[in-house]
């Protein structure tokens, strides 16, 4: 039962991590040449996704991990 409860831990942390290090660094350096010819307001794009994107992608996925990990203390009766 508590291997699996941490099965189920890491895989969502490995999850949440790629989608982290893919807004981050992916959506936020690699794209950014390509998203600077299109602008939001006066500013290109790759600042709002850097600036504005990556934090709200951030505390979305600290939301969506304490959401989640609360099932999966319920469905592994860890729950306090």
């Amino acid at each position: 039962m508590a291997v699996a409860y941490w099965k189920a831990n890491l895989r969502l942390i490995t999850i949440l991590l790629g989608i982290w290090a893919f807004v981050s660094y992916v959506a936020g350096y690699l794209m950014a040449g390509m998203l600077s010819g299109i602008n939001l307001g006066q500013v290109p794009l790759s600042f709002w996704i850097v600036q504005q994107g990556a934090i709200i992608t951030f505390v979305v996925l600290i939301f969506v991990y304490a959401v989640v990990m609360d099932r999966y203390d319920q469905r592994f009766n860890v729950h306090e």
